[in-house]
């Protein structure tokens, strides 16, 4: 079963790679920069091919990333003499550096979307809105007053307009673990206190349970399945925008992030619940991926696209010794981060 599990693991983040990988390059070649390589993965080379256009097309033995090598990304490198100047990624035009950085996020997106939008199509669009299902018996919920049919409008003053953003909220620290809901019953906005019932997992951290569900409806239709992917979409980006301000407000914990043996066990428990949730994971971890890299930090496409932001205000390049610095810099942090991340995965599902 792990073995299963793996090959999954690794066709999802490969598809997603792939994905933004083939954003960078379409549109670095159709802006005419040199490529040198397209490579899916990262570390030891496996497989390699080598175009009749000249690039060198490989997969490597880590599927953790990929990479698209082009001629002067930051400056004019040592192949001056072999490659025109103007084939130089950083001799193109300003706008067209920031679309060819740009791209593999808008890949991801896409690929998000098309997936939320087949879904529907197959399984229909279920209802997003935050609106009270089940009340568990003697739960949290019922003791608070919470009933069935009650739409969630705040949760301790964060406003909610789906179950997404819900859920997220529910996970921020709280000091007082004593929930302020707001609701929207019978036409009227009714504000109710709720105390979940708080559990240890076996690595220590406290576990919080509320004991009520969603409201499950769903539409079928084109127009129905087009809405629900956008939705969906937003609704998902809007989630994972709280979840990162508030890992920088420390609301969040960086120890409740997920590496690759995260995402691994994630993977193992929507194989055990069917196609839908696979299908659904690689949007989920799509958006993930295209969000994270348009965040503006050095070492990341958005950082990139910063600098690029920088130049054009400043109204010349930015010193091309500096900005590779920066990205090192960051490119290492983020490697220690991921080690961080992945020795409390370790610890959490073993």
């Amino acid at each position: 079963m792990w073995f299963i599990v793996l090959i999954l693991l690794i066709f999802i983040l490969g598809l997603i790679i792939l994905v933004h990988e083939f954003g960078h390059f379409i549109t670095a070649k159709k802006a005419g920069v040199h490529i040198y390589e397209f490579s899916i993965g990262m570390g030891p080379l496996i497989k390699t091919h080598v175009g009749k256009d000249g690039i060198s097309y490989n997969i490597r033995a880590l599927p953790i990333g990929g990479f698209v090598s082009m001629a002067g990304e930051v400056y004019e490198d040592d192949d001056t003499k072999k490659i025109k100047k103007e084939d130089f990624m950083c001799n193109k035009k300003w706008w067209q550096r920031v679309v060819i950085l740009a791209a593999g996020v808008f890949n991801n997106f896409v690929l998000a979307i098309l997936i939320l939008f087949v879904m529907a199509l197959i399984w229909g669009a279920n209802s997003l809105e935050p609106k009270v299902g089940t009340v568990l018996e003697d739960s949290a919920a019922e003791k608070g007053g919470l009933e069935q049919g009650d739409l969630i409008l705040s949760i301790n003053g964060h406003s909610v307009s789906t179950w997404d953003q819900t859920q997220i909220v529910l996970y921020l620290k709280n000091d007082s673990n004593i929930y302020q809901f707001e609701v929207l019953r019978d036409g009227k906005t009714v504000t109710l206190e709720l105390e979940p019932d708080v559990t240890e997992t076996e690595t220590g951290e406290e576990q919080k349970s509320f004991g009520f569900g969603i409201e499950q409806t769903e539409e079928h239709g084109l127009w129905a399945s087009i809405k629900y992917a956008f939705q969906r979409f937003w609704s998902l980006i809007s989630t994972m925008w709280i979840t990162v301000i508030n890992l920088f407000t420390g609301q969040i914990s960086l120890s409740s992030l997920s590496g690759p043996v995260g995402i691994y066990h994630v993977v193992g428990e929507s194989l055990a619940m069917g196609v839908q949730q696979i299908v659904y994971l690689i949007a989920f971890l799509s958006i993930n991926v295209g969000l994270i890299n348009i965040l503006p930090i050095p070492a990341f496409d958005g950082g990139r696209i910063l600098f690029l932001i920088i130049e054009k205000i400043k109204g010349s390049p930015i010193n091309a010794k500096f900005e590779n610095m920066c990205h090192m810099i960051f490119f290492f942090l983020i490697i220690l981060l991921m080690i961080y991340i992945t020795v409390f995965d370790i610890i959490r599902f073993t």
